[in-house]
């Protein structure tokens, strides 16, 4: 995939921004990853879970990513309900994949 399946045409203004953001990361990988979440999940989401997910999008790119492959240990505050999710998101693409074919 290589950019969003989300349309922006009914999410609000800030929701469309997030889901831009998202999908242009920097890092190709980031990309994948933030993007496939924010397209599953925004509509969604809570006040509260966009903050937090802005708040994550500031963070750089490769420390984002040693958390979630688990190259690093994820800091405390960063270690959420939602960050697990994130985390998740690309293990469970694979496996409905797999489970597809």
């Amino acid at each position: 995939m290589s950019g969003s399946m989300l349309s922006s045409a009914a999410l609000d203004e800030r929701r469309r921004k997030i889901l831009f953001r998202a999908w242009r990361r920097g890092m190709r990988e980031m990309d994948l990853v933030m993007g496939n979440f924010a397209d599953a999940n925004l509509p969604a989401m809570s006040a509260a879970e966009l903050d937090e997910f802005e708040r994550l999008m500031e963070a750089p790119d490769p420390e984002v990513l040693s958390w979630i492959t688990g190259e690093a240990p994820t800091p405390p505050e960063r270690d959420t309900p939602l960050f697990a999710r994130l985390r998740a998101a690309p293990r469970d693409a694979l496996k409905r994949a797999n489970e597809a074919k």
